[in-house]
């Protein structure tokens, strides 16, 4: 394809290219960040000096970019980093990219937790570790266990982990098939979409196994609820994210499987996110 910046273009005049392209799927602030990151600037840069013309070989890296970018490539990936918790956090094409709705289930963990004086937290389906990272990092007190089958997203946890010197054990294991011990807070946030969701088509550069589940995406959660009293103690929470049409279905799970003070917890749009509930004793 044609190259969309060309040589001494003016940072001025590759934003306006850049308004003329973007779209839902491509915002303008992916295309400044990644403007910014080939520039080595920071935001206000592009403000005060319009007329800054980049290099010839930064051109190249701006049209190399924007073309991943168009082809559906999230911009995290370009940068190998994305921030979560106001922690900057290593992603690649081996772990979702951290949402920002997924701050909620941190948020009702950290609510929960904080009374108490320690705990072990298990973080199930981990990926770059951002949720078992950030809660270990808050909750000082804690130690985490973050848990995946992929030996390459447990390698980005274990990156992440030392980067925020976070009291964290990473463990390869499907769920709890490896695992001994019991926990008091179980969080995870698996694999929900359905394999014929629509919305898979924008998420094409994200690993599938981290999304997509059997029986209408609830396969996974369906082994985590029904797992957790082997591994939770008396007392002790389970969180889950999940889609937002599956609240009422997973609501119910939770309440098949003994869980008390069950609660759907809506994400910062107004949708159904996670469902949390207790274990009683004798569960």
């Amino acid at each position: 394809m044609n190259k969309m910046i060309q040589s001494g273009q003016t940072l001025a005049q590759i934003r306006q290219v850049f308004r003329t392209i973007s779209s839902p799927r491509l915002p303008m602030h992916w295309l400044d960040g990644w403007l910014l990151s080939v520039i080595d600037k920071p935001s206000i840069y592009v403000m005060t000096e319009p007329n800054d013309v980049p290099t010839d070989q930064q051109i190249v890296r701006i049209n190399e970019g924007v073309e991943r970018m168009m082809a559906g490539e999230p911009l995290a990936y370009l940068l190998g980093k994305c921030e979560f918790w106001g922690r900057e956090f290593v992603v690649n094409r081996h772990t979702l990219i951290p949402r920002p709705d997924t701050e909620r289930l941190v948020e009702m963990v950290m609510a929960f937790a904080k009374p108490l004086s320690a705990g072990r937290l298990l973080d199930l389906g981990t990926g770059s570790g951002c949720i078992g990272i950030t809660l270990a990092c808050e909750l000082t007190d804690w130690q985490a266990v973050l848990v995946d089958n992929s030996p390459q997203a447990l390698e980005v946890a274990k990156t992440n982990a030392q980067q925020h010197h976070a009291n964290a054990q990473c463990q390869l294991s499907h769920w709890y098939d490896a695992l001994t011990g019991t926990f008091d807070v179980i969080v995870s946030n698996p694999p929900y979409i359905r394999s014929d969701d629509e919305h898979l088509a924008g998420l094409q550069h994200e690993p599938i196994t981290a999304l997509v589940a059997c029986d209408d995406g609830l396969s996974d959660i369906k082994q985590i609820i029904g797992g957790a009293k082997h591994h939770l103690n008396a007392g002790g929470l389970l969180a889950i994210e999940h889609g937002y049409h599956q609240g009422a279905s997973v609501f119910e799970l939770f309440a098949q499987a003994g869980f008390t003070q069950v609660q759907t917890i809506k994400d910062y749009g107004g949708n159904d996110r996670l469902t949390m509930g207790i274990l009683p004793t004798g569960a």
